[in-house]
């Protein structure tokens, strides 16, 4: 019977597509203690603490033809609203809105509200780690000529809204953006280039809002054999930012190596190029890693590049990692040491040191089940008086940050389904 039916579909042209679809959802309620995150503690201003929360819902629909994906999500803070509110202080805002016309096996075309993550994220990243995470309204389009390699354009234009003529644009986020990302595997190594050029309005002398360009190019490499792992980034900047020029760079080397199937020490280190607090010549020399997950990066007390210290001095992070996990259970040590890379003067002109202190990075984990996660952390921040002058605040203080977190990600529902169509 199977045989006469396959015989009879195959005589009608009628052809056969599997289809997943499913429902998933996110709770993170995370617990924050703040004295000296981000920027140096002041003795006259108390701790923060805080319970802030994410409420995702996430549909998601595969299948040979396209792929869509739909996740609204809820960021709050436990008790910015009260018990008996009409309506919530954020609401509830779409996450990611897409759809994926997949238009042959090497061909496909990803538009509307999504993620874009490449590498390790230091240039383009999900940040998913602040609670409201990053999405971009953006068209890529990706070639896959066969496994090993891969090719997206990416593009993006922004407005605030339906005009007849052009406006002034003045939300805090790029006019447009074109990028190229080109990857390939070879065997024990990986390789990625990107070139980005990306624009963002400005007001000039008249009040007028124009548009600059800068590029970014570079590349990122691994390397994975036996116990040890490596990967390296080299990237530049140019072009103009608000009508200043624009060049700058960072390089990034990082080495880990498995003692044992549970024990994993590295070292690593960052260059980003900064700008000298007593330049005379009206050119910008600071790296900016715009759309990177910078939390992941140059320690998690969110001193540098995590909405802050653009167009600054840079960093030179030297760090170390101690990693053990084991079953259910890890923990993660890293010791970052901080120094600018370019000059810093103090309010009489007179240069500083280059050191800005030493943070220490604790994490410990555990998997209680394969949907929920709990997580704790410890930082505290060694700073100088060189990073009083960059950030303020008192370095003498006791900077520290703590952190407790659960992540619950269930699959509330998922089914797999084939759609039959006959062909003309």
């Amino acid at each position: 019977m199977k045989k006469l039916l396959a015989i009879l579909c195959i005589g009608l042209g009628m052809v056969t597509y599997a289809q997943e679809f499913e429902i998933s959802a996110e709770l993170k309620p995370r617990f924050e203690y703040r004295h000296g995150y981000k920027t140096l503690a002041v003795d006259s201003l108390n701790a923060a603490t805080f319970v802030s929360q994410r409420t995702r819902l996430n549909l998601g629909y595969k299948s040979e033809k396209y792929n869509a994906y739909f996740s609204v999500q809820n960021v709050r803070v436990w008790g910015d609203v009260s018990t008996l509110a009409t309506s919530d202080k954020n609401g509830t805002t779409i996450h990611q809105a897409w759809a994926e016309a997949i238009l042959t096996n090497q061909f496909s075309i990803k538009f509307g509200r999504q993620e874009i993550v490449y590498d390790d994220q230091r240039m383009f990243g999900n940040v998913d780690w602040a609670q409201q995470a990053r999405s971009h309204d953006a068209l890529i389009v990706t070639f896959r000529p066969n496994e090993n390699n891969r090719i997206d354009l990416g593009l993006a234009i922004s407005a605030e809204s339906e005009s007849l003529f052009e406006e002034d644009y003045t939300v805090n986020n790029y006019k447009s953006f074109q990028y190229l990302w080109y990857h390939t595997n070879l065997k024990d190594f990986g390789l990625s280039f990107l070139i980005l050029n990306n624009g963002y309005a400005f007001d000039d002398e008249n009040d007028e809002q124009q548009v600059d360009y800068n590029q970014t190019f570079g590349t990122y490499a691994t390397y994975a054999k036996n116990k040890l792992n490596a990967d390296a980034s080299i990237y530049f900047q140019t072009g103009k930012i608000a009508d200043i020029d624009l060049s700058a760079y960072d390089f990034a080397l990082n080495v880990h190596y498995a003692i044992t199937d549970s024990f994993n020490i590295g070292i690593g280190g960052e260059y980003l190029s900064g700008t000298d607090m007593n330049a005379t010549d009206n050119k910008l020399k600071s790296f900016n890693p715009w759309f990177g997950t910078n939390h992941k990066f140059n320690g998690w007390m969110d001193y540098f590049y995590v909405g802050n210290h653009i167009n600054n001095v840079g960093l030179i992070d030297l760090n170390a990692t101690i990693a053990y996990q084991k079953n259910k259970f890890s923990a993660k040590l890293v010791p970052h040491f901080f120094s600018s890379a370019a000059t810093i003067v103090d309010g009489m002109g007179e240069e500083m040191s280059n050191g800005l202190g030493t943070e220490i990075d604790l994490v410990l984990g555990y998997k209680f089940s394969k949907d929920i996660n709990f997580q704790v952390g410890y930082s505290q921040m060694f700073a100088t008086e060189s990073m009083e002058v960059i950030k303020g605040g008192d370095k003498d203080a006791t900077n520290n940050w703590a952190w407790a977190m659960i992540v619950v990600k269930p699959t509330l529902f998922k089914t797999n389904f084939k759609k039959e169509e006959i062909k003309d």
